[in-house]
C-alpha cells in the first residue's frame, strides 16, 4: 500500500472508533470487561476517542514527515502488547503498519477483545492490511521486536531477543510538581492525571512534589469530584488493603476515603495511594527529576516543558513510550 492509502485508511478507522453507536460501544465494552475487570465503559470510550482524535490526516502527515520509508525492506516485527489499560498497545500497531513492515502481534490476554476489534475494523476498511498482520503466541520468526512489560519481564526480553534488533520498555510512572499557586481548576485537572484508568498506566501521576510546609487542604478539596472511583470493587480492594497496612504499621498518611496520601521518596505508589515529597529548591528538584528520567514517563505541572494539568493521558503521535522513537527504530531496520 502507498503511504497515502495507509493514512486515509487509518483516518477512516479513527472516524469509526469515535462514532460508534451506543449499542456497539456497550456490546464491545461488556466483552472487554469480561476479559479485564479494570475496564469500564468510560475507560473504553476514552481510549477509543483518544485514538480517534490523533488518527486524522493532518496529524498523521505531520508525524510521518520526519521519517523516510520509501526504500524500506519490509521485516517481520514482533510486538508483545501490554494490557494494563485499554488499547495501550495500539500505538505500536500503528507504527508497524504505517511504516510498511509486517506486524506479528502477541496480544495481551487482558486486552485482546479491544485490539482484535480495532484491527478487524481496519481490515474491513482496507483488506490489504489483513495480509500485513499475523496473530501469534510465539514470536520465533520475527526479525525485530517491540515489547512492553515490567522490569522483571524486560530483563527476560533483553536476554531472549538479544541477537535481534529490539525496543524493550520497562516500568515507568509519571509525577506532578506543585508550587502552591495552583487553582481548584488545576487540582481537578490533575485529578484526571491521577485517577484515569485507576492509576494503572505509565502516564498516571503516582507522586507529587510539593513545597516544604505545603497545605494539602485545597488539593484534597479539588479531588473530591473523583470520590466515586472507590465504587469500583478492584480499586476499593486496593484502597482497603493499603489503608489497613498503614493503620497497622501506624504510618502517617492522609485519607480522603478514596485516596491515601503518604510521604515517600519512592516513585511508584500502589493503586489507591499517592506519594508526595517536599522540596525547598526548584533547581535541586529539577536535577533530581533529570536524574530519574529513565523511570519517569512525563512530568505534569505549570512550568515550561512540563505537561499541563489534565493532559497526561492525551499523548500525541510523537509522544513515544520511554522516550524511544519507535518510528526511527522501524525506519532503520
Amino acid at each position: 500500500m502507498l503511504l497515502e492509502d495507509r493514512i486515509i485508511s487509518f483516518e477512516t478507522l479513527g472516524s469509526r472508533l469515535k462514532n460508534l453507536t451506543e449499542e456497539a460501544h456497550d456490546e464491545l465494552y461488556l466483552s472487554a470487561k469480561n476479559e479485564n475487570a479494570w475496564f469500564t465503559a468510560d475507560s473504553v470510550k476514552r481510549a477509543l476517542d483518544g485514538i480517534g482524535l490523533f488518527l486524522n490526516k493532518s496529524d498523521l502527515e505531520i508525524w510521518l514527515k520526519a521519517y523516510d520509508f520509501s526504500q524500506i525492506s519490509p521485516k517481520k516485527i514482533g510486538v508483545i502488547a501490554a494490557g494494563n489499560i485499554p488499547l495501550v498497545g495500539f500505538h505500536d500497531v500503528l507504527c508497524v503498519l504505517m511504516s510498511g513492515h509486517h506486524l506479528m502481534i502477541k496480544m495481551s490476554s487482558k486486552d485482546g477483545i479491544l485490539m482484535r476489534y480495532v484491527l478487524d475494523t481496519l481490515f474491513q476498511i482496507a483488506p490489504e492490511f489483513e495480509t500485513q498482520v499475523t496473530f501469534v503466541e510465539r514470536l520465533n520468526e520475527a526479525d525485530a521486536f517491540i515489547a512492553t512489560g515490567s522490569d522483571n519481564t524486560a530483563r527476560y526480553f533483553e536476554y531472549y531477543f538479544k541477537s535481534k534488533p529490539h525496543v524493550i520498555r520497562k516500568n515507568r510512572t509519571s509525577v506532578a510538581v506543585l508550587t502552591g499557586k495552583e487553582t481548584s481548576a488545576d487540582f481537578e485537572k490533575l485529578g484526571h492525571d491521577i485517577f484515569q484508568y485507576y492509576g494503572l498506566g505509565c502516564r498516571n501521576v503516582s507522586k507529587v512534589f510539593v513545597p516544604k510546609g505545603y497545605s494539602f487542604t485545597p488539593f484534597l478539596d479539588g479531588l473530591k469530584p473523583f470520590a466515586s472511583i472507590a465504587n469500583h470493587h478492584k480499586y476499593r480492594n486496593n484502597y482497603d488493603y493499603n489503608k489497613s497496612i498503614y493503620l497497622v504499621n501506624r504510618e502517617p498518611h492522609l485519607d480522603t476515603e478514596f485516596l491515601l496520601i503518604r510521604a515517600s521518596e519512592e516513585l511508584v505508589s500502589p493503586i489507591s495511594v499517592l506519594f508526595y515529597q517536599e522540596y525547598t529548591d526548584t533547581n535541586e528538584l529539577n536535577d533530581w527529576l533529570s536524574g530519574s528520567a529513565e523511570k519517569i514517563q512525563c512530568v505534569v505541572g505549570a512550568a515550561q516543558g512540563q505537561v499541563p494539568f489534565g493532559e497526561a493521558q492525551k499523548p500525541a503521535l510523537a509522544d513515544y513510550a520511554d522516550g524511544v522513537d519507535t518510528m526511527a527504530f522501524l525506519a532503520g531496520l
